[in-house]
């Protein structure tokens, strides 16, 4: 089926055609996708036979056709809570069973720290574009490409709900990187200035009824709640002691003043961007594939499905 999602033509794939192209060798164990999965994320195993291992195969064409020495740079969006992390981390470990050094890099070591977003006015902001240090995350990913090796990004906690103080994740000229966040597909107000977009070599865009993300948001927040909250170090702490209803009211409230406006403002525009967009449903299974004309026309071509 074809969809017009302007300015774009994506092909559609309902998730039982899409699982024809089969997963080939990337395949995952139960108990190696269970350690992958983030908090309240229930990713079955066959999420990675029928979506995103046969995507990882397409991705092998895309990747022998790119024919670069230079880093493959592939971008995972989507919205708060819609599973970014988990699929990031899943495709990582995909990527790499055959042989490939591949580095997951996610955009909230770029978020400015706290001292400096609360200076700015900017914590219920956070999120937002102009709460990222984007000429830093731009520096990174030409380096990155240019084939700078001991590049370091800033380390966040979320725990903390901040950056963490000579704490950098280092990345070494890797095969292919993965770069997971809610701005990665962002554009820019200025014709001319650069965007990071400008470095991918694929994206990826996880797609879901708001309402779906909202539900998921609250119940992951409930299920901080009663864990990660708890602990004096965490920055939510205040929230320790709440009652159920509360958990969901408070929960309700962030998703609808923060990341509700986040989302139909700065995120979901940026969708039709994307080389392929996942449409959840509210399961948090895949339903259907959206992938970009073009792309699918030439995979066609050799004879890949």
């Amino acid at each position: 089926m074809r969809r017009d999602t302007s300015p774009y033509f994506y092909d559609s794939f309902a998730r039982q055609q899409w699982a024809r192209f089969d997963a080939g060798s990337y395949r995952l164990a139960p108990a190696a996708l269970t350690l992958l999965k983030g908090v309240n994320e229930p990713m079955p195993i066959s999420e990675v036979e029928e979506v995103i291992g046969p995507l990882c195969r397409l991705l092998d064409i895309q990747m022998e056709e790119a024919n670069d020495v230079r880093p493959f740079v592939i971008a995972v969006a989507g919205s708060v809570a819609v599973g970014k992390s988990t699929f990031a981390r899943v495709l990582r470990a995909l990527l790499a069973q055959v042989g490939r050094t591949v580095e997951l890099v996610a955009t909230d070591g770029f978020l400015w720290p706290t001292a400096i977003l609360e200076k700015r006015n900017l914590m219920r902001r956070k999120g937002f574009p102009e709460s990222y240090d984007l000429e830093s995350m731009l520096v990174f990913l030409a380096e990155l490409k240019e084939g700078k090796s001991e590049l370091r990004v800033p380390v966040y906690s979320h725990e903390l709900y901040d950056i963490v103080p000579g704490q950098f994740q280092t990345i070494n000229q890797p095969q292919v990187l993965i770069l997971e966040g809610v701005n990665v597909l962002q554009g820019s107000s200025r014709a001319s200035a650069a965007v990071a977009a400008d470095y991918f070599d694929f994206s990826v865009y996880l797609d879901a009824d708001e309402n779906d993300v909202e539900q998921w948001y609250v119940e992951r927040f409930s299920v901080l709640q009663r864990t990660v909250f708890q602990r004096p170090t965490s920055y939510f702490h205040h929230f320790k002691d709440l009652r159920p209803a509360e958990v969901r009211k408070t929960g309700q409230g962030i998703w609808r003043s923060i990341n509700l406006p986040n989302l139909l403002q700065n995120i979901q525009p940026t969708r039709e961007r994307a080389s392929v967009i996942l449409r959840k449903g509210q399961s948090h299974a895949v339903k259907e594939v959206l992938w970009r004309h073009s792309i699918m026309a030439d995979i066609r071509s050799g004879d890949v499905a």
